[in-house]
């Protein structure tokens, strides 16, 4: 997605998108991190990264471009073939260029500082060349060969620690630049520092002011090789540092700890995650590490590609949330202070908009610790701010997106028994929360609606709000507290204030109680309208907490189901100069490439038509789904887009993630072998699963005939078999 206050020109984004295909690894691999293809979402607008990660770490070591414009928003674009340098700090698939902190670029000419040259033709002036036939991506490692001048560079990560390797050619100087100033990132450094310490230990600070409003980066670096020589000066300003270390052996190893809070803290991080020099040892625990995660979801299929799609989107669904808290527990509080967790890890990145709605419903299958730590750290900066987080980064809430689905994934984790936090606090901070007057907030409380001529996108926000309503009565309820699940129950009913019987549709309403006009549902405006990053065709099905409710102000379930019919057909899905160019991914007005939309096509199901959930669920899975560059219908939005895809490839998908129900689509794998936790294994079995084969014929849960179309959670965490009897024609007698 596009963030609300986007930095640079729309126009920017209308580049070239790559098509190209990524290399296939051996047929047959022997391992499921041979399927991850770190390249897929890298071209037209997934904005992924190639390079190296480790599950859930605390860095991501990956190359730059130094191209501005939203396709490079995680730094790198698979249509480009410069390198400014390899950072340590990157966003996975969202629509701001925040991050790209502290870059390493080898150099073999000689360098030199102009005074008064600017940062960008600095960076420009030294930047290598590759072409794609010299880059790998593998999980945990990234390596590129720069034609210019003829440098090796390899890089692997641990938990907390990134190790480079440069091997220089023979002839030449053997340099290596660090820039704390970078160019082609979103913030501007407002203080920056660069210590040699001694032959082989270089330390360093870059505080910023960004989409972050306040990001703090300690860093460390180690050298196996000792610096023969170093420079450091700044360009282009003072807070720009930039320093230069010369090497008198072709082979240079370096390794690299961060922190939020000091050097010392970065400097325990890299010595206890990364104690020796091994690269081969090193690459090897990171591919290992992310084998064991991959290995928590085991599917059979006859499709490599379709393997290596379904394994790709499971890796990108564990890069972030990132861990940001030190080994001693230490990160940089909301309000800058020095914070300290204990007994849990602090995780960051937060794209909440995006990942309530698939990403941390995968996490309460396979990741339950974890799903107890991010919860925590939500509660946390509760504590600190007296709000749960909306959009969280680096330490910094944004406060970008609409709604507060912290509630959302707090409640899922509450209601589906996930974890050892504080229920009643956190009750409380979803309660606060939800009453904090903060972007119409107060309006909608009184109201019960955010008129249109106060409130920008106030269709959008209220619907939203309203799933968040809903799930404070379930906790409300939940934990016996009747008053308050009556009051945020009826809260959550206030999507039929934006409802119009004369157009069929949700609409923006004026203080007076009168609709806004002009009004097209087709029409899109990015700069303001009535909706985020959407019309009124894709807002009309944000009903996830009561379905029924909506089929029942459409006229019933064969009026829902024709009008959801025309929404995948309609010839013009989306108009206006100024459309945001998130909504992509098109099948009629239904966009894939945004996240809003993504239990729409599960919709069917509740209106007795299962069939077309089936067949248009095949759709989406077969065509806007590839294993190559431009793989991905729109931005990756941290693991959400790929979480879709893992759930539908399975066959069911959760609409509404805190009523403990998961929707069944069609299954595309012919089996799937869920680790859920405490040595159980939910299998799901498809045998004769197919692209034709796409309508379910019959489905059994333990040999059981099951008369409903959908699984709940408890019936996945109990393990257990789960059967689907495919078939080429629709069962459309099926659930009704």
């Amino acid at each position: 997605m596009i963030r609300i206050f986007s930095v640079f020109s729309i126009g920017l984004i209308l580049l070239a998108s790559c098509t190209a295909p990524a290399p296939k690894k051996a047929e047959q691999p022997d391992r499921l991190t041979d399927f991850v293809d770190p390249f897929i979402g890298t071209g037209d607008h997934g904005h992924t990264y190639p390079g190296a990660a480790f599950p859930f770490g605390q860095i991501q070591l990956s190359p730059d471009n130094g191209t501005q414009g939203w396709d490079w928003c995680s730094g790198y674009h698979y249509s480009d073939s410069i390198v400014a340098g390899f950072s340590h700090l990157h966003l996975s698939g969202t629509g701001i260029g925040d991050l790209a902190d502290i870059s390493f670029l080898p150099v073999t000419s000689e360098v030199t500082f102009k005074e008064g040259e600017k940062n960008e033709a600095f960076v420009s002036r030294y930047a290598g060349k590759y072409n794609h036939k010299d880059e790998i991506a593998h999980v945990g490692y990234y390596s590129v060969l720069l034609k210019n001048s003829g440098v090796k560079a390899e890089f692997t990560v641990t938990e907390r620690a990134g190790l480079h390797r440069y091997t220089f050619p023979e002839g030449g100087e053997n340099n290596l630049l660090i820039n704390l100033g970078f160019a082609i990132n979103w913030d501007k450094p407002y203080q920056t520092s660069l210590k040699i310490v001694d032959s082989t230990l270089v330390t360093g600070v870059r505080l910023s002011h960004g989409w972050a409003v306040d990001q703090h980066v300690y860093f460390v670096v180690r050298f196996l090789t000792p610096i023969a020589k170093s420079e450091i000066t700044t360009v282009g300003g003072e807070a720009r540092t930039v320093g230069l270390l010369k090497f008198n052996k072709k082979q240079v190893l370096a390794k690299v700890g961060v922190s939020s809070v000091s050097i010392e803290n970065a400097l325990a991080n890299l010595d206890g995650s990364l104690p020796d020099w091994d690269f081969e040892a090193t690459q090897k625990a990171a591919s290992d590490a992310w084998e064991k995660e991959l290995s928590k979801i085991k599917i059979q299929s006859n499709d490599l590609a379709q393997k290596r799609i379904f394994y790709t989107s499971l890796y990108h669904t564990m890069v972030a949330p990132a861990l940001f808290s030190d080994s001693n527990g230490e990160f940089k509080g909301i309000k800058g202070d020095v914070q300290k967790a204990n007994g849990y890890n602090r995780y960051t990145v937060f794209s909440i908009w995006d990942t309530y709605r698939a990403l941390h419903p995968l996490f309460t299958l396979t990741q339950q610790t974890r799903v107890n730590d991010m919860v925590k750290t939500m509660l946390d900066q509760y504590k600190q701010t007296g709000i749960l987080p909306v959009w969280e980064l680096e330490g910094n809430e944004t406060f970008c997106m609409v709604g507060n689905h912290s509630i959302a994934v707090i409640a899922e984790a509450l209601l589906k028994g996930v974890g050892d936090f504080d229920h009643e606090l956190a009750f409380e901070a979803m309660k606060a929360t939800s009453l904090h007057d903060r972007d119409g907030m107060g309006l909608y409380d009184k109201l019960g609606y955010m008129p249109a001529d106060k409130i920008s996108q106030s269709v959008a926000k209220s619907l939203e709000v309203a799933i968040d309503d809903w799930c404070v009565a379930a906790v409300a309820q939940k934990l016996g507290k009747t008053a308050d699940a009556a009051y945020f129950s009826k809260r959550s009913e206030s999507y039929r204030q934006y409802y119009d019987k004369g157009t069929r549709f949700m609409r923006g309403k004026l203080s007076n109680g009168q609709w806004t006009t002009p009004f097209d549902p087709s029409a899109s405006n990015h700069e303001g309208s009535d909706y985020t990053e959407g019309n009124g065709w894709q807002y009309l099905w944000l009903v996830p907490q009561n379905v029924p409710g909506l089929i029942e102000l459409l006229g019933g379930k064969d009026a829902f189901a024709d009008k959801l019919d025309s929404l995948f057909v309609v010839k013009e899905g989306v108009k206006g100069k100024n459309a945001s160019p998130d909504i992509s991914g098109l099948i009629g007005a239904y966009a894939h490439g945004n996240e809003p939309g993504h239990q729409t096509s599960f919709l069917f199901d509740f209106a007795g038509r299962a069939w077309r959930t089936q067949e248009i669920n095949r759709q989406i899975q077969t065509t806007l789904y590839a294993d190559k560059p431009s793989g991905l219908s729109g931005n990756e939005d941290c693991g959400q887009m790929s979480a879709w895809y893992v759930f539908s490839a399975m066959g069911f998908y959760p609409v509404n993630p805190s009523d403990l129900k998961y929707q069944f689509g069609s299954p595309i794998v012919q089996e799937a072998k869920v680790e859920v936790g405490s040595g159980k294994i939910f299998t799901m079995k498809a045998p004769v699963a197919s692209l034709t084969n796409k309508y379910i014929q019959e489905v059994k849960l333990n040999g059981q005939v099951l008369d409903r179309p959908y699984i709940t959670h408890q019936e996945i965490i109990d393990g257990g078999t789960l059967e689907f009897t495919m078939g080429a024609e629709p069962n459309k007698s099926l659930f009704k």
